[in-house]
């Protein structure tokens, strides 16, 4: 039986003129992301990541292993330069959200509901 995951939700806005957004969505497409991009998501713990959009906002959905740190991530991703030069590419598509800190591009969001949890 495969270890159990947690799931995270995190969102954060796109600019949202429709150059942008076409570009934006060809970078994500499958193939798209250098893969560096995708070799240090799956080495950080990260098992299924997805990322929807609608409008202009975007919402990241992601299955951790146990022992998944966003602290860790954000070390090693800090020292990759694949990554930093990622995350450079995509800072002029991507809009944080109005009452993010200024050092946050996506957010955990909070769940509030479960239908697991109702009787």
């Amino acid at each position: 039986m495969p270890a159990p995951t947690t799931r995270h939700v995190l969102l954060l806005d796109i600019h949202p003129d429709d150059a942008n957004v076409s570009a934006y969505r060809d970078w994500h497409r499958a193939g798209g992301p250098p893969e560096a991009i995708t070799r240090s998501i799956r080495q950080s713990g990260i098992v299924s990541l997805e990322i929807w959009h609608m409008f202009d906002r975007l919402a990241m959905v992601m299955e951790t292993a146990p022992g998944f740190s966003f602290e860790a991530k954000a070390a090693a991703d800090a020292a990759d330069p694949d990554v930093q030069a990622w995350e450079a590419l995509m800072d002029q598509f991507q809009r944080r959200l109005p009452s993010a800190p200024t050092d946050t591009k996506w957010v955990r969001a909070q769940r509030i509901y479960s239908l697991d949890d109702q009787p």
